[in-house]
């Protein structure tokens, strides 16, 4: 390769197979990855607003039984925190169908119900999170690989030679670090993103966790106020 090649068009082409199948990969990682960075930014979005129209409908003074009736009939566009809420006043009315009056009972039943509901939406929420970080932490490694690969076939090229220039060894290194560039443009995105969303998820949770124990306590509440199933709050 002369000096007039030294384009990343050229490097990437003028690799060894083996660089060229990193940086293929490590571009099919990166385009994976930023489409699972704007699906998560969407989804948390979507989860955030439905959180909070639940939640002012919630304070807004309607009934429990209301919230529950609109909460099952919605269950399609429901949001994390209507479905935990849904799924802790149907186990508590199943409870008292069972003529189970005992309010401890009622409450720890709610409350059970409230917090596997919970696990399973966080479970939701922090999908492909986990695939965020692998590409965080991976990529940069792979792309090291490519690197050191790539030094070596350029150096193994150079042993028949009688005299070695900069401008004979140039072009092979730099082949070699388009593979360790290419791996921190997959990686540099990833680490940003995964730990935004994860700053973000934590968030949620605290917000789901704080809701589920100002439930439940309502809940008390109009059990120390029976007869009746809970209506208000």
């Amino acid at each position: 390769m002369n000096s007039q090649d030294m384009s990343i068009l050229s490097l990437v082409l003028n690799a060894s197979w083996v660089v060229q199948l990193v940086m293929l990969l490590l571009l099919a990682v990166s385009v994976a990855s930023w489409a699972a960075i704007f699906r998560k930014l969407f989804a948390l979005k979507r989860v955030k607003a439905l959180n909070e129209d639940f939640e002012r409908d919630f304070w807004s003074g309607t009934s429990l039984n209301d919230l529950y009736a609109s909460a099952t009939h919605n269950a399609k566009s429901a949001g994390p925190m209507e479905r935990i809420f849904a799924s802790g006043m149907r186990e508590y009315q199943k409870l008292r169908e069972r003529r189970i009056s005992d309010p401890g009972t009622l409450l720890d039943g709610a409350r059970r119900a409230m917090r596997a509901s919970f696990q399973r939406e966080m479970d939701v929420i922090e999908s492909s999170l986990s695939f965020l970080g692998s590409v965080a932490s991976v990529s940069p490694y792979v792309g090291l690989f490519g690197t050191v690969w790539g030094i070596m076939h350029a150096f193994t090229g150079f042993a028949g030679m009688e005299q070695v220039t900069l401008a004979t060894v140039a072009p092979g290194i730099a082949e070699a670090l388009v593979a360790t560039a290419i791996g921190l443009f997959a990686a540099i995105p990833a680490v940003i993103a995964y730990n935004r969303f994860a700053r973000d998820i934590d968030r949620v949770a605290i917000h789901q966790e704080t809701f589920i124990e100002e439930f439940s306590n309502i809940l008390q509440r109009n059990l120390g106020a029976q007869p009746g199933s809970p209506s208000g709050h």
